[in-house]
């Protein structure tokens, strides 16, 4: 697939980064176009590989941000990129839309920002092109607050109802212990990178060998125009390429032991893949459509696993709507398969984030509530140490 890629805010910039410098790392092509949007010049400064033409600051004459960041006020995110609408609009054209078969923006739905100002950006990109949208969200952990829980809540529908498909990922499921913030969110920023390039570079025309079964774009495209909430799993190992000829040094049953051997890894990676930690947990058996990429060297996946494992997804899955391809790169030393779970229903995350939100709402209630009083009792206070009119 082929992808104009938008991160708007802090997170969404630093995963579109993580993307680019993935893809570059292991000869794939998928970021045609990349572009990141923020409110606050420090951050906008952070990304390594998206180019300097490539980023654009919104907010600089408003008198809420002023380049600063709008403070995790979704509000004021939002307000922004209306303002600006006109300048988001113009880098936009320079998107050459006939080179992309889809449009990606990524955000983290808990800071103000990205909860903000992506829905915005999300509805001018549906009014300008025929081409899908989809969203890639960060949901805030619970470690996160009160706030950005109601930020993300506010911001989920939003998303859902106005992209094509929404990939959603949990800090809270892949947070490690022991780890500072920062490099907590580090590590899932490569993490997540990993996955969305795994999945949507696979059926790019390059040099690599072309496989049995090749995943095809449009089969990508297919799985995700169900839309709803998606979940990404991924599983990996490394491999020994053997030396051509090799094989024929073994007698026929021998090749065959081998084979089933082969099969069983290619299903057990699967197994690994949806049975280890998805981007945002859910019941696999509430996804209406799956598909699976396996990307690596041609010689180690092999079709009798790939029928196996799709087979056991479909089970899993509850459905036969279930695709398997490869994405083949004969270079590489690892193995991979991923998994797309599409419109996943069932999502007891999201449902929390919910419940965390209208605690918080009521709570920030309470504190506006309190210091209206404070005010109050101070107005009334100096009004009472006036002195009286004669």
């Amino acid at each position: 697939m082929k992808l104009a890629t938008i991160g708007v805010g802090n997170a969404g910039s630093k995963v579109i980064d993580r993307m680019v410098e993935f893809e570059q790392a292991t000869g794939r092509d998928l970021c045609r176009h990349t572009l990141v949007i923020n409110t606050a010049r420090t951050d906008l400064a952070k990304p390594e590989h998206v180019p300097e033409d490539r980023r654009l600051l919104i907010g600089e004459t408003h008198q809420k941000a002023k380049g600063h960041g709008v403070g995790g006020d979704a509000a004021i995110g939002a307000e922004v990129a209306q303002t600006e609408i006109d300048d988001i609009r113009r880098i936009f054209d320079d998107v050459e839309i006939h080179e992309v078969d889809a449009i990606l923006v990524a955000a983290g739905l808990g800071g103000g920002t990205g909860s903000g100002a992506a829905p915005v950006v999300i509805e001018e990109l549906q009014k300008m092109y025929d081409e899908p949208v989809y969203g890639l969200g960060m949901l805030p952990g619970k470690y996160e607050g009160g706030r950005p829980a109601l930020n993300a809540a506010r911001s989920l529908q939003s998303f859902v109802n106005k992209v094509d498909n929404f990939i959603a990922f949990d800090n809270d499921a892949w947070r490690s212990r022991g780890q500072t913030i920062e490099e907590g969110y580090e590590d899932m920023n490569r993490e997540l990178a990993t996955r969305i390039v795994t999945l949507l570079a696979a059926g790019e025309v390059d040099e690599s060998e072309v496989g049995e079964n090749a995943m095809d774009s449009s089969d990508i495209m297919r799985t995700m125009e169900v839309g709803g909430v998606s979940s990404i799993g991924y599983a990996s190992t490394g491999v020994d390429t053997p030396d051509d000829g090799l094989l024929s040094r073994f007698s026929e049953e021998e090749v065959s032991n081998m084979e089933s051997t082969d099969a069983a890894k290619i299903k057990g990676l699967v197994r690994r893949a949806v049975n280890s930690r998805l981007t945002v947990p859910c019941d696999v058996a509430s996804a209406e459509r799956a598909l699976i990429i396996f990307a690596g060297p041609p010689s180690e996946i092999s079709r009798k696993g790939v029928e196996s494992a799709r087979d056991w997804l479909e089970q899993e899955t509850e459905t036969v709507d279930v695709l398997a391809g490869d994405d083949p790169r004969t270079d590489s030393d690892t193995l991979a398969a991923v998994v797309l779970l599409s419109n996943v229903t069932d999502t007891p995350r999201i449902k929390e984030i919910q419940d965390q939100a209208v605690d918080a709402q009521d709570t920030i209630q309470q504190q506006e509530a309190v210091r209206e009083e404070e005010i109050e009792s101070l107005i009334t206070d100096d009004d009472n140490d006036l002195d009286p009119i004669v």
